[in-house]
């Protein structure tokens, strides 16, 4: 990123750290920073479920809207003490009837005002969620398995927004959702710092998500899924872990579609950035770089406000180590580790009206304000991006324009740079949507922000399941859940996701790209954003 250094105006040092933190924590994070993010859970439980048998004990969930639900299940045991940044260790058996109604804990991410974790917060939080239209039978369902957004860094995959219940109503599937390490927790790489037992300290999140799906294998017949027919998809932060996964040979085999939805992972740290980055804490801590004892004997809060200073800095991540993740997802080619996995992959149109909502100015912008702003951004290359995008989009005003840029910049073209390196692989069929419905929420001044498309599907465009409140229940909501939702059924079931309720969707290629442009009236268009595709890659050295 060029531009103006170190002696800029302060307002122009936090824009450019907000967009930095916003594309690594994406709508979620943007959402908890401020105060928007409402965990809670559904109530209605109206009776209780089917004991289902899993390797590890008799677990009991309750029935809605004739959909069995089971929350909580551990698929690991704690992350604490002696297992603190080693790989994910088996969940401990139980005896009798485990009742799993509740939502398990949320991952370490933040304390409260007395310094203690975050109520909810443990690190014994390997665990998942599972509706089902019915455990205890012969058939095989395909599997939804969602990764939640978040970033690399917060949140759970028990918001409200991930109910499956609709889902499974809607396409008689089988929804998952799971909880896992992040953050310094989940991503210190400590190879070089400590013995064989770390050496996958700066994977462990995304070894717990590859424990889970393992999990899936060995116990979804139970629940009525079909192991052979899992689908992984997430958003923001949950897209970048589908990304990753997709280049993890621990991983392979163990999902056979995938999507990635707003969620640009192109390039990871590497090993000596991680290694700097795991010596960080060490020192933060007061300890001996390399203390491993020391640093899984530290009181989990001492490690999380550690993580919460350095964070100002550092963005925690997963580490190429070199072998459970031999390269970046898709640098400086795709990863050739799961080739026969369908993708499809795309983003929306103004995504960074979500991070940026309480940024009430960037919404009222005038010509030299948005120039002033993107200069922060952009540097040299300011004039002619803008060039490029006000013909491109001659009706956009200042806002939307600036909206545009940033957004192509943090989510939408590195989302078509994924398509792009990942068919040029020649193998599994890829698919590339661009979301340019705009909720009429908030007067309409979001356009069509990040997350946007969450509702949409999990068909949960109801205000009860969604915290984001971008959308209302409203019939033209529903109709556009109706089709992207039976679309991603679909294409869970059988690797297609053509239903007939909108236009064929043709596979993405380098040459033609070809993209489902979504939206009341959808339509494929080839390379809807050619010109702002074309400049955006040159200020991201994408090219």
């Amino acid at each position: 990123m060029t531009g103006p250094s170190h002696r800029q105006h302060p307002s122009l040092q936090s824009r450019r750290r907000f967009l930095r933190q916003s594309m690594q924590l994406g709508a979620a994070g943007a959402i908890a920073a401020s105060g928007l993010w409402l965990p809670g859970r559904l109530a209605a439980q109206s009776s209780p479920s089917a004991v289902v048998e899993t390797e590890t004990g008799r677990v009991r969930g309750y029935v809605n809207e004739g959909v069995s639900v089971f929350k909580g299940i551990p698929y690991g045991a704690s992350t604490a003490g002696e297992n603190r940044f080693r790989p994910p260790q088996p969940a401990q058996a139980w005896t009798g009837i485990r009742e799993s109604i509740e939502y398990g804990p949320t991952a370490p991410q933040s304390l409260d005002a007395n310094g203690q974790l975050a109520a909810g917060q443990s690190e014994d939080c390997l665990v998942i969620n599972i509706w089902t239209p019915q455990a205890n039978s012969n058939r095989k369902r395909p599997v939804m398995f969602w990764c939640h957004g978040g970033g690399f860094t917060s949140l759970s995959g028990s918001s409200p927004s991930y109910d499956g219940t609709n889902l499974c109503n809607r396409g008689d599937v089988v929804v998952v959702t799971v909880n896992h390490r992040l953050n310094i927790m989940g991503f210190s790489h400590m190879a070089e710092l400590g013995d064989e037992r770390f050496a996958h300290a700066g994977t462990a999140g995304m070894l717990d998500l590859v424990a889970a799906l393992e999990w899936v294998q060995r116990n979804i017949e139970q629940f009525g899924g079909d192991p052979d027919n899992v689908m992984i998809f997430g958003e923001s932060g949950g897209g970048r872990k589908v990304g990753t996964l997709l280049a993890m040979p621990a991983a392979k085999g163990l999902f056979h579609r995938a999507v990635i939805q707003s969620g640009p992972t192109i390039r990871l740290a590497s090993a000596d950035a991680g290694t700097r980055q795991a010596t960080s804490l060490f020192e933060a801590l007061g300890l001996r770089p390399g203390d491993m004892q020391g640093v899984q004997n530290a009181p989990v809060e001492q490690i999380i406000a550690a993580y919460q200073r350095l964070s100002q800095s550092s963005s925690f991540a997963p580490v190429v180590d070199g072998d459970a993740l031999p390269q970046s997802p898709f640098h400086p080619a795709a990863s050739a580790v799961n080739p026969d996995v369908p993708l499809i992959v795309g983003a929306n149109r103004t995504e960074l009206t979500l991070q940026m909502r309480s940024d009430t100015a960037a919404f009222d912008l005038d010509e030299a304000g948005m120039r002033q702003r993107l200069q922060s951004i952009l540097g040299d290359m300011t004039a002619e991006v803008i060039d490029v995008y006000r013909r491109a989009e001659p009706d956009a005003s200042p806002s939307e324009l600036f909206f545009l840029i940033v957004s192509d910049r943090a989510y939408v073209v590195p989302c078509t740079v994924i398509a792009e390196r990942r068919a040029a692989l020649n193998a599994a069929p890829v698919r590339s949507y661009y979301l340019t419905w705009e909720t009429k929420t908030l007067n309409g001044r979001l356009m069509t922000p990040h997350a946007l498309d969450i509702p949409f599907v999990f068909d949960n465009t109801h205000s009860e399941r969604t915290v984001y409140g971008f959308t209302t229940g409203s019939v033209e909501e529903r109709r556009m859940a109706d089709k992207i939702s039976d679309s991603w059924i679909a294409f869970a079931g059988r690797g297609n996701p053509d239903t007939g309720k909108l236009p064929d969707w043709p596979f993405y290629t380098g040459a033609s790209r070809q993209t489902m442009v979504l939206d009341n009236e959808s339509r494929v268009v080839e390379d809807p954003i050619g010109p702002r595709r074309e400049v955006m890659q040159r200020v991201l050295n994408l090219d």
